[in-house]
């Protein structure tokens, strides 16, 4: 995982969350399950020098930045200020806010990766079966090979994890397996 031809970035999405909504108290839960494990995985990345780009619903509607997203999430309390204790972006993270599911709908993602020289992408977050898969499939669209660690992805509930991870390994050759299976390189076609 090194920047240039052939890198791989990791994707943290909507790990920035309010929980404001139907269902979010599960699934606030399940992000902060989930949320060492991608601070772990977070930092087999820096130590390859390997971009991590954070890409989150705008819940500010259009009138802050990033960090007022964060910031809002600390004031908040509860799920949402111990997600983003364990993995808000840092000063040399990259970010993206997004208008819906996909990290690629209507934002800069693919100038960004192009940029980076990203040629591979590891995608975790929330909801496995909404914004990740949702951006699972833009990236598939866009030759994108995927790896999808399936203990850091979650859902309102862990049958819908595992549908969704099933369908993007299935449908969209994700490979799915453990984050611990990355020891520094994307994890071998098979």
């Amino acid at each position: 995982m090194t920047r240039g031809n052939g890198a791989t970035a990791l994707l943290v999405l909507d790990m920035v969350n309010l929980f404001d909504f139907d269902g979010g108290r599960r699934l606030g839960a399940a992000a902060v399950a989930i949320a060492p494990r991608i601070a772990a995985l977070r930092a087999r990345f820096d130590a390859a020098k390997a971009p991590t780009i954070h890409v989150n619903d705008n819940f500010a509607h259009w009138q802050g930045q990033f960090g007022d997203l964060v910031a809002a999430c600390r004031d908040a309390g509860g799920h949402a200020a111990a997600v983003v204790a364990q993995i808000a972006p840092r000063p040399h993270d990259y970010h993206v806010l997004k208008p819906k599911h996909s990290g690629f709908l209507a934002t800069p993602l693919a100038i960004l990766l192009a940029k980076l020289g990203v040629r591979r992408l590891v995608l975790a977050g929330i909801a496995a079966d909404s914004c990740v898969l949702a951006t699972a499939q833009d990236a598939n669209m866009r030759e994108f090979p995927l790896w999808v660690p399936r203990d850091c992805v979650a859902a309102i509930s862990p049958a819908r994890t595992r549908d969704a991870l099933a369908l993007m390994a299935r449908s969209l050759g994700a490979q799915v397996q453990a984050s611990r299976s990355v020891n520094g390189v994307f994890p071998a076609d098979t």
